[in-house]
């Protein structure tokens, strides 16, 4: 036998002192396949992968582990087949079986893939084998939130003491592209456990980047078939769900709580009229639809011989027909996916624009919440400025455009099943003139004139949402959000439509042009991966900034004023500000300086008393008089006037006592603290 190659392990990095602001998603560990398999060939060694090793811990901790066999191995193909393949490019030859793992809604995505050689051949490539430059390595390719990765995995597969894998395998057993695919989706999300339970639109989307539709059936639009004949045209991939039962396999031969594969449609002629039927596939590769229009089914007698020779296949493989009607009363989701102008043909994908922006929700920054649990907060959100243009070669190019949106949001766990999902949504508001400059963020008065365009607001606790819209050209916005504030995540917001511009409102390229210069040193001189400020670092970064509009005065922050700001921000008690606690102040400036700039109407970079209250107002804190001058004559000069390097102090100050209050109160209207608090 082979030496086994020994893993090349990196030293880790010390951990930093105190608790992470915010949790970031962790991408997976990126190994070059090219490189190790060119040192495996030259070593003459087969490869095993240390970061997903052949032990019980890639198969997970729970339940799964109950139904493995007593005797699990594990085996590379060589040791289980005579002449293993790795993948046959025979259509027949694709068929999988589902394992011990529950991840139909995984092979019922990869079985839409099958019917797209093209996109198969990006997730899979081709040019891998078991005899030809074999190494026991192999490498697929994944849409992993916002970016294609590529996962690399040795070839030992888990097998019972007969040599049968445990889980996903082919219905030809010396074809194995579809177990090792499996192996590296469960690598990529933590475990095999971890693909147990899911949803066909997440597959989809991870195996093309598209955008996903999701129809529910029961309130399917009138103009469905269209809807579908379309998809089949245009190359999207379609899933379906039923919904779950007490009973697995039920009457008629569906399987509750189940993903299909939709794999055709077809509009045939029947003696009393036309019937719209759709194709769907079992990705257990049995068991199938025993009612109306099944392999067995009376109906087929009422077609022409051609029609019913053409379509019908008296055959146990998983796949059957239903009519339409069927299929909206027995299924509850019809999953479209999308593909990206770059999957679809060269014609096709010149008429369409895809984008995509990355972004965060943090609490005390940018989670307010949704509209309908705290409309105070809710401004505080992410803004994307969208505008819609009408298509060049469109002749209703004066009507309404497609617009599709999706937001998807990013879990901070390594595992899939142990990341927790907000509910989450967004609302898409059309934007008057007066509100049009696009590095502005909207006031939080903007959205209590406004009702959104999407008026019924969608929130689900599921990875993705998206919306269809019919917009006229203009300009809007685009507002993500979790349904309750404080909630942390980073997200990917994507828009699909003919012609559009989007951009990060009040953030985007000031911030960048902003951290570029101004926190560059910082990072630079810092030993550790992660860079932090002291006071005197915060005053020197904040006093070299142009704050624009104050030309006409001098405009200093203090070291006192600094360490005050430190003090509130600084949540680890480090002494210091993270770059994403930074991040945090700086946005809250920007919005204190756009309030301060329009109370000041004398432009004396100072506020009086009657202008620090509708100051306050204005940023959507309720203080009572009482208070608001008590503060002004804490931070105030002796005449009670406020600058906005006090006014700062303040703000910061209310939001961060009324936050903690919050945090605090049992009752909303009081809190006990202990003496420490």
């Amino acid at each position: 036998t082979m030496p086994l190659l020994p893993c090349l392990r990196k030293k880790k990095l010390p951990m930093p002192l105190g608790r992470s602001v915010f949790q970031k998603h962790n991408p997976p560990v990126q190994q070059n396949y090219q490189a190790l398999l060119e040192m495996c060939l030259k070593r003459k060694c087969l490869f095993t992968d240390e970061n997903f090793p052949a032990h019980i811990s890639s198969i997970g901790t729970g339940a799964l582990l109950k139904r493995l066999p007593s005797k699990l191995q594990w085996k590379r193909p060589h040791a289980l087949h005579s002449t293993p393949v790795f993948y046959a490019a025979n259509r027949k030859q694709l068929d999988l079986c589902q394992g011990l793992v529950g991840n139909c809604w995984f092979l019922a995505a990869l079985e839409a893939l099958t019917f797209h050689q093209d996109i198969l051949a990006a997730v899979v490539p081709q040019n891998q084998s078991f005899d030809r430059k074999y190494a026991g390595i192999f490498h697929f390719r994944f849409w992993h939130f916002g970016k294609w990765v590529d996962v690399v995995v040795d070839d030992l597969l888990p097998v019972n003491e007969a040599g049968e894998l445990v889980f996903v395998s082919s219905v030809y057993k010396n074809v194995f592209w579809g177990a090792l695919l499996e192996k590296a989706y469960a690598k990529l999300y933590g475990s095999y456990e971890d693909l147990q339970i899911g949803r066909v639109s997440e597959a989809l989307v991870d195996f093309t980047g598209g955008v996903n539709v999701t129809i529910k059936l029961a309130a399917a639009p009138p103009d469905l078939w269209d809807i579908m004949t379309r998809a089949t045209y245009s190359r999207s991939l379609m899933g379906c769900q039923t919904r779950l039962g007490t009973t697995k396999v039920l009457k008629n031969g569906l399987v509750a709580g189940h993903a299909y594969t939709v794999i055709g449609i077809r509009k045939v002629t029947c003696r009393y009229g036309p019937e719209n039927l759709v194709r769907l596939r079992n990705p257990w590769g049995k068991i199938e639809w025993k009612g109306d229009w099944s392999d067995s089914s009376y109906k087929w007698e009422l077609l022409s011989p051609k029609e019913k020779i053409l379509l019908r296949k008296k055959k146990e493989d998983g796949e059957f027909w239903m009519s339409l009607q069927d299929f909206k009363v027995h299924f509850v989701d019809l999953i479209i996916c999308k593909l990206t102008p770059d999957l679809m043909s060269q014609e096709e994908g010149k008429k369409w624009m895809y984008s995509l922006k990355s972004g965060r929700w943090v609490k005390g920054s940018t989670a307010g919440g949704s509209r309908g649990f705290r409309s105070d907060t809710f401004w505080m959100n992410p803004q994307y400025c969208l505008k819609v243009l009408p298509a060049e070669d469109s002749r209703k190019s004066l009507g309404s455009c497609k617009v599709l949106v999706s937001l998807i949001q990013k879990h901070s766990s390594k595992h899939r099943n142990r990341a927790h999902h907000h509910f989450i949504g967004f609302s898409l508001y059309k934007v008057q003139s007066n509100f049009q400059e696009s590095n502005k963020k909207l006031p939080p008065a903007f959205f209590t004139r406004h009702q959104p365009v999407n008026n019924h607001q969608l929130f689900v606790d599921e990875r993705e949402v998206s919306l269809d819209f019919h917009l006229e050209p203009g300009v809007y916005v685009i507002v993500p959000c979790t349904l309750e504030p404080h909630q942390e995540s980073e997200f990917i917001l994507r828009v699909f439509s003919r012609k559009h511009e989007i951009v990060d409102r009040y953030e985007g390229k000031i911030w960048e042009d902003f951290f570029a210069k101004h926190f560059e040193q910082v990072m630079f001189s810092s030993i550790s991966q992660n860079p932090e400020i002291n006071a005197v670092q915060l005053q020197r970064i904040l006093n070299n900034v142009s704050w624009r509009n104050f030309q006409s005065f001098h405009l200093r922050f203090s070291l006192d004023a600094c360490q005050g700001i430190l003090a509130l921000l600084d949540l680890n008690a480090t002494g210091t500000l993270s770059i994403q606690e930074f991040r945090v102040l700086w946005k809250r400036l920007l919005f204190y300086l756009e309030v301060f700039q329009k109370r000041d109407t004398s432009r004396s970079g100072r506020l009086d008393l009657v202008e620090l209250h509708a100051a306050v107002q204005e940023t959507g804190i309720s203080l009572s008089n009482e208070v608001c001058n008590l503060m002004a004559i804490r931070y105030g000069s002796p005449d009670l006037e406020i600058s906005f390097e006090s006014f700062v102090c303040f703000m910061l100050r209310v939001e961060i006592m009324g936050e903690a209050f919050r945090n605090l109160t049992q009752d909303g209207k009081g809190i006990y603290l202990r003496e420490s608090e």
